[in-house]
């Protein structure tokens, strides 16, 4: 089981083997040399362009197929899944057990996010939750003070611009489970693989199925292209938007609020008060009509025994967290 972030020993120093084996073990080090960052401005920059131009080429050509509008939705709900249950919920929280082969698995999936490897994603993720919306958070929007002006520097920063910060996150220091684990760290060593098959997978299969190279084309378009560009968009917003508006019916040292109109499409992050007041839970989504897709197929996991020791929040821990004037679930 993963090591939640309040329970890591932020004062520990490896030893510089541990270190080099760090280092080693993912995809770049602790911090971002001008090759990375080139790739990664590409990365960001080609799926934006492309999500600008699918409304008008759609157009153009008269619609999208139902081939490419089913390859871009599986593709996007298999990542997005990817990240929140895997990345997320399990290996940055520990909100439940899992079995070696769905471990892997979801280690897996959420690398097929493209939103980069399993042991720096893990590592940026709990070091916000140490430092959340205050000095030390990767990625606060408050980060630059609260007037407009600044909050709106603050949000392209949490959005996007904190990607490129050349200092990252010690991986040794906030994901050292992850690093001990061997087959953790060649999923996280293999993004470029992952990246890869994740690009390849809708034009193969759009290809094959059409028997065309016109059906390739567009299935990269739509299930590559658009759809790591919108799924990139809606996971940033979860650091931007979901940390400057939102209701906050929880306790939480933050500013995290939740941001209903995401909840779909983040698959259920966007219920982000809640998380912040209980990070460790396994479901976001725990008020009337909060639609949490994550926390769902988390329960399925557990059902066939694939997950275990699933942290459900109970009536007793959600009361200890509401504010007083916010209303019970029902």
């Amino acid at each position: 089981m993963t090591t939640p972030p309040d329970v890591l020993d932020d004062s520990s120093t490896p030893s510089p083997n541990e270190s080099g084996s760090t280092l080693s073990a993912t995809m770049g080090a602790d911090s971002k040399g001008s090759v990375e960052q080139i790739a990664l401005m590409l990365f960001i920059a080609v799926p934006f362009l492309a999500l600008l131009a699918a409304v008008p080429l759609a157009w153009h050509w008269g619609g999208v197929s139902w081939l490419d509008l089913g390859l871009m939705a599986g593709m996007y709900f298999i990542g997005c899944h990817g990240v929140t249950i895997g990345y997320h919920r399990h290996f940055t929280h520990g909100s439940f057990k899992a079995k070696r082969p769905l471990r892997i698995a979801l280690a897996v999936a959420g690398s097929l996010a493209v939103e980069g490897p399993l042991v720096r994603w893990v590592a940026d993720h709990r070091k916000h939750h140490k430092f959340s919306d205050a000095e030390g958070d990767p990625h606060s929007p408050w980060r630059f003070g609260e007037t407009l002006p600044a909050l709106m520097k603050g949000l392209w920063w949490a959005h996007i611009g904190w990607l490129f910060d050349e200092e990252q996150t010690p991986q040794h220091k906030y994901a050292p489970d992850l690093v001990r684990d061997p087959a953790l760290r060649a999923v996280s060593r293999q993004f470029a693989l992952w990246t890869a098959v994740s690009l390849a997978v809708p034009p193969l299969v759009g290809g094959l199925v059409t028997m065309s190279w016109w059906g390739a084309f567009t299935a990269f378009f739509w299930g590559s292209l658009v759809r790591v560009a919108l799924l990139h968009h809606v996971t940033w917003s979860i650091n931007s938007i979901c940390h400057a508006v939102g209701k906050r019916p929880f306790k939480s040292r933050d500013r995290s609020g939740n941001v209903w109109w995401l909840a779909v499409l983040s698959c259920g992050e966007s219920w982000h008060n809640l998380h912040h007041a209980d990070p460790t839970s396994a479901r976001h989504g725990v008020l009337r009509g909060q639609l949490d897709s994550s926390a769902r197929l988390i329960r399925w996991f557990e059902l066939l025994g694939w997950a275990t020791d699933v942290r459900w929040p109970s009536e007793a821990r959600l009361d200890s967290r509401r504010k007083a004037t916010s209303s019970h679930p029902a």
